[in-house]
């Protein structure tokens, strides 16, 4: 696992504070595609439990992994004491029990391809399902993004984590869809989109940059200036598009 994917540790408080949590329609959404009861279900890059909690919340008895201790500690804070935690990188994690659900929230690019839906398939019960979701947090104003664009220039071209397997921003299929529909463990792949806006003051919107990945590997010198240079570009309250893309695939029963 790459500097990057470790980096969130350090900023596990913040990270809990300013990461947007996930609406009931996505619980729905992954609901209503397994068409029957989800009982169990296995998290992988649990992170501080933004997704543990609405799945949890709706009775799933949930098993969170993350390789980061602090990470898991802030998940332990805010989850309820019958979720199970693992400490573990996803190609850590043993085959023997099996879940109705395996799922990822905006997780699934710091795991390796090699053997990566394999040891997915092995964590499902067959007809199992599968679900990645996530997706960039934008302004939702494009003077305002600009002007944002053009403050952080001197620190930082780009924030933004590039396609894992280099699909294009605009194909119809996004990752991890595409891997999904080549792999012989899943079929019935599907994407779907859940719409989600959001208002935020600068100071929390500068705040989640702070837990963004391309900010957290900047010297450290650079960062306070960066997010002073970002907030001063930003007007009093942004408004936010933070749509989340969910990607859904079925274990074949049979091999």
């Amino acid at each position: 696992m790459s500097a990057r994917a470790l980096s969130f540790g350090a900023i596990a408080e913040a990270y809990d504070r300013y990461r947007p949590g996930y609406p009931e329609e996505l619980f729905d959404t992954v609901t209503t595609y397994a068409a029957r009861p989800v009982r169990t279900a296995l998290e992988i890059g649990a992170g501080t439990g933004k997704a543990t909690r609405l799945f949890a919340g709706h009775g799933v008895a949930v098993t969170a992994t993350d390789p980061d201790a602090a990470m898991l500690a802030e998940l332990r804070k805010a989850v309820p004491g019958y979720v199970r935690t693992i400490r573990a990188a996803f190609e850590e994690l043993r085959p023997g029990r099996t879940y109705g659900l395996v799922y990822a929230a905006a997780a699934l690019h710091w795991t390796r391809p090699e053997g990566r839906w394999p040891a997915v398939a092995a964590l499902l019960e067959p007809g199992g399902v599968f679900a990645s979701f996530g997706g960039p947090v934008r302004l939702a104003d494009p003077a305002v993004e600009e002007s944002v664009r053009a403050a952080r220039a001197p620190f930082l071209g780009s924030d933004e984590v590039p396609s894992p397997d280099g699909t294009a921003p605009d194909a119809a299929m996004q990752w991890p869809g595409t891997e999904l529909q080549r792999s012989r463990w899943f079929h019935d792949v599907r994407q779907v989109v859940v719409e989600r806006h959001l208002t935020m003051s600068a100071s929390d919107y500068v705040g989640y940059l702070s837990t963004v990945s391309a900010y957290l590997q900047l010297p450290p010198a650079s960062r306070q200036p960066a997010y002073e240079a970002i907030e001063g570009a930003l007007p009093a309250t942004v408004g936010i598009t933070a749509d989340i893309t969910v990607h859904l695939a079925r274990r074949r029963s049979a091999q």
